[in-house]
């Protein structure tokens, strides 16, 4: 079973006010509505722009094993950052990867959990 759209800006949502609070130093969010609509552009990137990355960097994710998976992530991250303008950001790209490899972790783990319902 595949996670809707809908339900997935829900989780991340929900991850990035939990994230907001426990990583304040790395993750900025202004409000509760920011985390949603960030989880919501953070959506709209994975739809329409993450395919493409993921096509152009097939090369250096397969050397490293997969790993640039989460410079991907960390990317549109950083890019939903950009759209929201202020309203929510990293601190560093470092912070940014750190949020997209436990953001990775816990979405890996919601969507096996509903898989499994």
């Amino acid at each position: 079973m595949y996670l809707g759209f809908w339900k997935r800006v829900l989780i991340n949502g929900i991850f990035f006010i939990a994230i907001a609070g426990l990583y304040s130093s790395g993750l900025h969010v202004a409000n509760v509505w920011v985390a949603f609509m960030a989880a919501f552009v953070l959506g709209l990137l994975n739809t329409f722009v993450k395919p493409f990355l993921i096509i152009l960097s097939l090369p250096i994710t397969l050397w490293t094993m997969g790993l640039f998976y989460f410079v991907i992530n960390a990317l549109l991250l950083e890019l939903t950052s950009v759209v929201m303008k202020g309203a929510f950001y990293f601190t560093s790209f470092g912070s940014a990867l750190i949020v997209a490899i436990i953001m990775s972790i816990v979405n890996l783990i919601v969507t096996n959990y509903f898989m499994n319902r």
